[in-house]
């Protein structure tokens, strides 16, 4: 339900209105997001908005003073997600 509202919210906020930039990635960085793309089988542009949300969700949350973490499913190890 959290993430719905989250989604919402940053539909209702930005998407409403929509404007153009441009972009200028490394080779890397574009190849990166070519291959998470090819993988959802998305474009990138929905998968540069994808990550904004969650980059907004996981701001939100340490801003609240909780932490997020990874939980490895199989060996249960977690790891702390930190934002520099």
């Amino acid at each position: 339900m959290y993430l719905w509202c989250i989604y919402y919210i940053f539909e209702r906020k930005f998407m409403a209105e929509k404007r153009t930039m441009t972009l200028n990635l490394t080779e890397t960085e574009m190849n990166v997001l070519e291959d998470l793309a090819a993988k959802k089988d998305l474009n990138k542009t929905v998968v540069i908005r994808q990550a904004l949300r969650l980059y907004q969700m996981v701001d939100q949350r340490i801003r609240e003073g909780k932490k997020v973490f990874i939980e490895d499913s199989m060996t249960k190890d977690k790891s702390e997600l930190v934002l520099i």
